[in-house]
């Protein structure tokens, strides 16, 4: 406990010297995290080696393997992240709204930092340079506490990047890892209320529940991923196999894959010959109803467990659906909230799925693969929140920010 106290404190105090830092600054500091990284590529991927291999003799599923893994070009990817989050705009001191009062009162809703914010995720090393730019970025100091699988990883990662931050004039402990590799030095960091504004889980539903129900700092909740793609009776059935396919098979072990195929039953015989057999080849087992496993004689029984599974892996759930109405009902059972997508070219029809939905992204006639801080431009993102509070969908920099009200008087008393 008092190992991760110390970080903690240390944490506060260099969030104290952050939150006045300009963008230029903070910016230069960012490049020179994105070069130390570059040039430290063979002594990130050694240490990644060995955390690799431990995980694969520890009998870890592929689709964690991949996460866990970097390559020389994740490792370039990173790099270009935080340089691209060097040219974001600089939320802190943006003004988000103003007003004269009748009194005089000149009042300004302005943007700051949060703080301290700690992130707890699990396998992704990248993660650790992504919550690195985009917390110095938004003027916050921040604690990482990356899964011991990836351990060797994120201290030679935070290592490096915490090294160029100070070289380059930020406070000393902006980044920090927390000590710790079992689950004692997670509850330390939950209890550390005072010290440290705010806890982001990031990873699968165990740990976010756990972060979520346990915690006594305060939790931006981020969500698993089961995202359904609907193809609706007006689609365009070319368009839907190449949305389904690049949906469930370009990065099956992300959060923002597609689960669950449900298809219209105007369209199913057209469509789903198709759809299997692009998905056969790519390796996808179908756990399918029995309407849809009419269509695949190699189809697994669908469950109420593949409804609800985030499988994270060549697996897809499919379906057959009367109706709009139907799919919606579908999702909003089964869902995480997440991100859904229709296939369709009927406009109402497209408008009543997004009206009918409580998701954190909608997408129509696109892979639900978008829903990414990357691809909506807002630079490499801290998690995907599935939560109704200030923060929903992909968490770029403003939701890395609080605001405080400024006013200014002349002399002025209430009285």
């Amino acid at each position: 406990m008092n190992d991760v106290v110390a970080v903690a404190t240390r944490a506060r105090a260099a969030a104290a010297g952050l939150a006045p830092l300009p963008r230029k600054a903070k910016d230069a500091a960012l490049l020179a995290m994105a070069d130390a990284l570059v040039a430290s590529t063979d002594r990130i991927l050694a240490a990644n080696t060995e955390d690799v291999t431990a995980g694969r003799a520890a009998g870890t599923t592929e689709a964690l393997l991949d996460r866990l893994a970097l390559t020389p070009d994740r490792i370039a990817a990173m790099a270009d992240g935080l340089r691209h989050v060097a040219t974001l705009p600089d939320p802190v001191g943006e003004v988000v709204r103003g007003s004269s009062l009748p009194n005089g009162l000149e009042l300004r809703q302005v943007r700051v930092p949060l703080g301290v914010i700690g992130i707890v995720y699990e396998a992704r090393p990248n993660v650790t340079a992504d919550a690195a730019g985009l917390c110095l970025k938004s003027g916050n100091a921040v604690l990482l506490r990356g899964s011991a699988s990836a351990y060797r990883s994120n201290t030679v990662l935070v290592d490096v990047l915490a090294a160029a931050a100070t070289s380059a004039g930020m406070p000393a402990d902006s980044i920090q890892l927390v000590p710790g590799t079992d689950r004692s030095s997670v509850t330390q960091l939950m209890q550390a209320r005072g010290l440290v504004d705010v806890l982001i889980p990031r990873g699968g539903a165990g740990l976010i529940e756990t972060v979520v129900s346990q915690s006594q700092v305060p939790v931006i909740e981020t969500g698993v991923g089961n995202c359904t793609v609907y193809v609706d009776a007006a689609a365009d059935l070319e368009q839907a196999v190449a949305i389904i396919v690049d949906a469930k098979t370009s990065r099956p072990s992300v959060c923002n894959s597609a689960e669950t195929l449900l298809v219209h039953v105007d369209v199913a015989p057209a469509f789903l010959p198709l759809a299997v057999k692009a998905l056969q080849d790519k390796g996808v087992t179908l756990h399918a109803d029995e309407r849809a496993a009419a269509y695949d004689d190699a189809a697994v029984p669908v469950t109420d467990e593949d409804w609800a599974a985030e499988y994270l892996s060549l697996d897809l759930a499919v379906g057959v659906v009367d109706s709009l109405e139907d799919a919606v009902a579908h999702i909003r059972r089964w869902g995480s909230g997440h991100t859904e997508a229709i296939v369709t070219r009927d406009l109402e029809a497209s408008r009543t799925f997004i009206r009918s939905l409580d998701s954190a992204a909608v997408m129509v006639n696109a892979s639900t693969r978008f829903t990414d801080g990357s691809e909506f431009g807002f630079g490499a993102e801290i998690g995907i929140s599935t939560q109704k509070l200030h923060a929903r969908g992909p968490m770029g920099l403003p939701e890395l920010t609080s605001t405080t009200y400024v006013v200014h008087g002349n002399g002025h008393v209430r009285g």
